[in-house]
């Protein structure tokens, strides 16, 4: 500071004092502005009482001292640097106290970037800026609740629970007691119709597909149907979506017709070449298949399926079923149905179930 002022002294020997008076001025508005901004973000109340005591002795100062361009550019540097500082330190203080409380690499990630969809796959973290051309949901995250035995609801804006409770189901379920699945809620159930081979490509039945189905709609559950897809042309997807049709036929199924797209982790998997273009073709030719018979189509997939593996801009008109095992859901497109847990529990199926939130009475709708 006296090295500062002792250099101020010598340039007063040199300039006028009208001319002093000018850039003492406009100095004095440069350092209101940057004082003010940085209280704004910063709210650092010791460093503003030091920026005002600077401010006041410019003023009592202003009569004797000017400040060349060349002054004001060298301080309005000085000033930026210093807040380049604060925002790392503010930026590396936040980072470790997430890093401190467990957070996940995504997660804080997720925090930092709010304005993009991160998704990690295939070791690495994927950003897609949030697109203004696609629907968004409205949910209010702060009305899904989760309740003591882990189960999510969502309410409306006067705690009146607007969601149904849902399972999905296959062979790995077992024998389920349907009746008691029904006295415990239930009010809807994806059965698994069958799958196709991840390598050779055959179409096969669920073993457990008939008594479940029946199981649900006799004691008064919706039923909805899936299919484990590995389609890797449109024609085998079609074939997929009439094979579902066929099975479905004598039943009253009232809930949608789904398409399980998922990636088949290995070296063998036929789907394992696929391009983002062939696996929508493939997912539109299922849906419009199924449509076309009269049911509801509705794809079922995660972060990867609907960000990495599928044309989101292609496939909007088709509802969704989102699976995500974290709260809050995330997600920021429409979605009608939310697989919360893979590791749920149902009175009448003895091991892990999937658990499912629905925001959409399809059974009314239909």
């Amino acid at each position: 500071m006296d090295n500062s002022r002792a250099k101020r002294k010598r340039r007063k020997q040199r300039i006028s004092l009208f001319t002093n008076i000018i850039f003492c001025v406009i100095t004095l508005a440069a350092l209101t502005g940057c004082i003010i901004l940085l209280l704004k973000n910063y709210g650092l109340k010791n460093q503003s009482e030091e920026a005002m005591a600077q401010l006041q002795a410019f003023e009592e100062q202003k009569e004797n001292y000017i400040y060349t361009q060349a002054d004001l550019d060298a301080y309005m540097e000085e000033a930026a640097s210093e807040a380049r500082q604060e925002q790392k330190d503010e930026f590396l203080g936040e980072l470790k106290s997430k890093m401190s409380g467990g957070g996940s690499a995504t997660a804080m990630l997720r925090d930092f970037f709010p304005d993009d969809v991160i998704v990690y796959a295939d070791g690495e973290y994927h950003f897609f800026p949030i697109s203004d051309k696609l629907k968004k949901h409205d949910y209010v995250y702060d009305n899904f609740k989760v309740q003591e035995n882990g189960q999510v609801e969502y309410v409306d804006d006067t705690d009146i629970v607007v969601s149904k409770k849902g399972i999905d189901v296959s062979k790995y379920q077992g024998k389920i007691d349907w009746e008691k699945v029904a006295a415990d809620g239930v009010e809807y159930a994806f059965i698994r119709t069958g799958v196709r081979g991840s390598t050779e490509g055959k179409l096969m039945e669920d073993e457990n597909f008939k008594d479940n189905v029946e199981g649900a709609v006799e004691n008064g559950i919706d039923a909805g149907v899936y299919f484990f897809t590995q389609a890797i042309t449109e024609e085998e997807a079609i074939e997929e979506a009439e094979f579902v049709i066929d099975m479905i036929d004598s039943y009253d199924i009232t809930y949608p017709v789904v398409l399980d797209l998922e990636e088949v982790l290995s070296d063998n998997a036929r789907t394992a070449s696929l391009t983002q273009e062939e696996y929508t073709r493939n997912c539109i030719a299922f849906c419009e298949t199924i449509k076309d018979a009269g049911y509801t189509p509705m794809i079922y997939g995660n972060l990867k399926t609907f960000m990495i593996m599928l044309d989101m801009t292609k496939i909007e008109q088709y509802e969704k079923w989102f699976a995500y095992y974290n709260t809050p859901v995330y997600f920021p497109y429409e979605f009608s149905i939310w697989q919360y847990s893979s590791k749920g529990s149902v009175n009448g199926i003895k091991d892990d179930v999937d658990l499912n939130v629905c925001m959409k009475d399809f059974a009314e709708a239909d």
